[in-house]
């Protein structure tokens, strides 16, 4: 008499449960990874510079230890100015993040769809001819992020938002937006045209006071706002039928996302001027780490501190003697990256 063993059957259901924590535990690896590195890039560009700290006397600093000169450097020196980085950095970066994955396009971040442009053009309105800074600054750019976002919504609806349209909508609204900053730096004196220059390459120059102020009250609101639509947007890149099925109304969804991207990405402009490409490269460099389906925003926010941080340390040691705005290097670094995604994404047969 033979008898059968019978051979248990895999359970579904428990191999996508640790399917979802293995992901889940190398998101949270990728993330402490991101945090240390920049860390690791903060505690540097704090002891760099012509009064060179120790990391001792930083951490000395930072315990409410530390003389007077050393508190100085970094208290009133470096550390607004380290704190502007990160801060825009991340508003970026999650900024970026959630455009792309509303228009599921990599190429849909708020400086190539005309976001920052109409930020800039309402920037320098306010710089040249109104004198403004601060606070009105930031609420008349965060108008011209809105009123940017707005036509470019509305042009590209058609029964439905498509990426590539709204890319291409976005090239013209960025045209039209550089086109009104010409316009006012030609009408504008030497001195005022000189400044707002430095301001649209993006730069960390002068950052503290009421600026960094805005900054961080702004971003400890609008950075957890956009980190709690991460799951909607994850469901959404599941279709909108399946969206509906499990409960998340699409297009206010998208809305509320493309809100939150244009006040993250109108804050950092504010704050630093239209620092070039830190949004368009954060969000696919961190979902590239994480090897995550859904937005990864947090990776984003870090991915997006770390390159402004390490680029401004670029920017102001590279060259002895010379402090290039923060923006030359994020540029030099980013122009690249965007022609090759251009290549890549036409050979794969999804350009125009």
């Amino acid at each position: 008499m033979t008898t059968t063993l019978d051979v248990p059957r895999p359970d579904a259901a428990g191999a996508a449960r640790d399917a979802r924590a293995l992901r889940r535990s190398h998101e949270l690896r990728v993330v402490v990874v991101l945090g240390v590195l920049l860390a690791f890039a903060a505690a540097v560009s704090l002891c760099l510079g012509q009064a060179g700290l120790t990391p001792g006397e930083v951490l000395d600093v930072l315990l409410g230890r530390g003389d007077a000169i050393s508190r100085f450097v970094v208290l009133e020196l470096r550390g607004p100015r380290l704190a502007t980085a990160v801060l825009v950095g991340a508003c970026l970066g999650v900024s970026g993040a959630l455009l792309q994955s509303v228009v599921r396009n990599v190429l849909a971040s708020p400086d190539v769809v005309g976001l920052t442009a109409g930020a800039s053009a309402a920037g320098v309105i306010g710089l040249v001819w109104l004198g403004l800074s601060g606070l009105a600054l930031s609420g008349l750019v965060l108008v011209g992020a809105l009123a940017s976002a707005a036509a470019v919504y509305l042009l590209a609806w058609r029964d439905g938002l498509s990426g590539y349209r709204f890319v291409l909508v976005g090239i013209g609204v960025a045209a039209l937006g550089t086109a009104v900053v010409s316009y006012v730096l030609t009408r504008g004196s030497v001195t005022d045209a000189r400044v707002a220059l430095t301001w649209l390459t993006g730069s960390l120059n002068g950052s503290g006071g009421t600026a960094l102020t805005t900054l961080a009250a702004s971003s400890l609101v609008a950075v957890p706002a956009a980190l709690l639509q991460g799951r909607r947007l994850a469901v959404l890149e599941l279709g909108d039928e399946a969206a509906t099925a499990l409960g998340v109304r699409a297009e206010r969804a998208r809305g509320l996302a493309v809100l939150t991207s244009v006040v993250l990405a109108a804050v950092a402009v504010a704050a630093a001027g239209p620092v070039a490409f830190v949004a368009l490269v954060a969000g696919p460099v961190a979902r590239r780490l994480t090897g995550t389906g859904g937005p990864p925003l947090l990776g984003a926010a870090l991915v997006g501190a770390l390159v402004v941080v390490v680029s401004d340390a670029v920017a102001q040691f590279a060259v002895p003697g010379t402090v290039f705005p923060v923006g030359v290097v994020t540029g030099i670094v980013g122009a690249p990256y965007l022609l090759w995604l251009l290549v890549r994404t036409n050979r794969a047969g999804r350009g125009g």
